[in-house]
């Protein structure tokens, strides 16, 4: 686990947040080593390990994960961060994630976006795109 942990900075890959290394593997929030799987398993790639808080780790066997939005941010329509992951790691392309009221605001959660992906899914490669229209803006993401 420990490897695991200082490969991903004793961050959950799921919530964000910090990962205590010295706490309780039983604690919910202690750390725990989850395997990432896409919603279509393939055989002929090995499943990769992540560093997860147990309580997130198990919640995920439940229901499907979700990264969240922060409440900072100001996007409209938000789409749901795990299945454009999953999307576009299946099939490549681009996926057009949130509206903003402003081009300051699409910077913003274009840059939060690409930070949060590469802790999220760092082998994905993408870029995003602000497209204005509309009296807004959309933000974009896409792999390279």
């Amino acid at each position: 686990m420990q490897e695991i942990g200082d490969r991903d900075g004793w961050r959950c890959w799921l919530c964000d947040e910090p990962v205590d290394p010295d706490m309780s593997v039983n604690d919910p929030r202690g750390p725990s080593v989850d395997a990432i799987a896409t919603a279509k398993k393939s055989k002929s790639k090995a499943v990769q390990e992540r560093l997860a808080h147990r309580a997130c780790n198990t919640k995920k066997g439940a229901v499907k994960p979700v990264v969240p939005w922060p409440d900072e941010l100001f996007v409209v329509d938000p789409a749901p961060i795990v299945g454009v992951v999953e999307q576009l790691s299946r099939k490549g392309g681009r996926v057009a994630v949130a509206r903003c009221p402003g081009e300051s605001d699409a910077e913003a959660a274009a840059e939060w976006l690409l930070d949060r992906l590469s802790r999220f899914a760092p082998d994905l490669d993408v870029a995003t795109r602000i497209d204005a229209g509309g009296g807004g803006y959309l933000l974009v993401l896409e792999t390279r």
